[in-house]
């Protein structure tokens, strides 16, 4: 068994102004996000430096008001009706994946709009980008001890840990770091490869959601329920919710290979 290393969640702390591991995490997601899809586009031509911090700035509003709301909605409606101004309170924790997602959808059309660019030719391009800011995300709920795992059987097993959040102290998964991994680096891998070479429209946005769908929907068998509860049989509402993700993603990528639509731009180096 690991012992969880209690780290201070206020990462800085200079007089009253305090910097929380939290907001850090945020802030190296859209760092990383920026450095790569400004190094996408210097190999694709029609993309500048100032589009490119346009879409960053746009998706981390799409991501922090998405997140926020949808966690609201989707986890914590009763909450939120019992002290409306909990929704603005981003610092205590509390975003969702599929809220941001959808949040971040709307601000890509918006994106588009100004820039005259289809949707999925923006979509394709910031996809590979995304990955590194969800790893930095679950280990923003790592240090901050929030959506920890399930019990594990043996209590004796290699990676189970006792989160300080917990109010039974069990040994449980530590499956934020599950999802770092999986939905993180092993996404952006994969992604980051298949993007090197031109692809048919859709189909590098069809990935990201396939193997985020995948990846969520299996760990979320080592991840405890929100608010203790399976949302129906064995099922949480996190896969509940990534179902359509991947049923979608499977009818573009069959789409988009049928149709082989090449329209976001040659490398520069071919």
């Amino acid at each position: 068994m690991l012992t969880y290393p209690n780290i201070d969640p206020i990462a800085i702390s200079l007089g009253p102004l305090q910097v929380h591991w939290y907001g850090l995490m945020y802030l190296l997601a859209f760092l990383f996000a920026w450095g790569l899809a400004t190094y996408r586009a210097k190999l694709r031509t029609g993309w500048t430096s100032d589009m490119v911090s346009d879409l960053i700035f746009y998706g981390a509003l799409g991501v922090v008001i998405g997140g926020r709301v949808g966690y609201v909605f989707f986890y914590g409606f009763e909450q939120f009706l019992a002290n409306p101004l909990w929704l603005f309170q981003v610092w205590t924790g509390g975003m969702s994946f599929h809220g941001g997602f959808l949040g971040v959808m709307i601000a890509m059309l918006l994106w588009c709009k100004k820039y005259q660019m289809t949707w999925f030719q923006t979509l394709d391009f910031i996809a590979p980008c995304v990955p590194t800011g969800l790893m930095f995300g679950r280990i923003g709920n790592f240090i901050g001890g929030e959506l920890y795992g399930r019990p594990v059987s043996d209590p004796n097993f290699a990676l189970g840990m006792i989160f300080p959040t917990d109010p039974l102290q069990l040994v449980r998964h530590p499956s934020q770091l599950y999802q770092a991994l999986c939905e993180g680096l092993i996404l952006f891998i994969v992604l980051w490869w298949f993007s090197s070479k031109p692809r048919p429209r859709m189909a590098i946005s069809a990935l990201f959601l396939i193997g985020y769908g995948i990846a969520r929907f299996v760990v979320e068998f080592f991840r405890e329920p929100d608010n203790g509860q399976l949302f129906i049989a064995w099922m949480s509402k996190g896969q509940f919710l990534t179902i359509p993700m991947i049923l979608i993603g499977i009818w573009m990528l069959w789409y988009a290979y049928q149709k082989k639509v090449y329209d976001w731009g040659p490398l520069k180096n071919n």
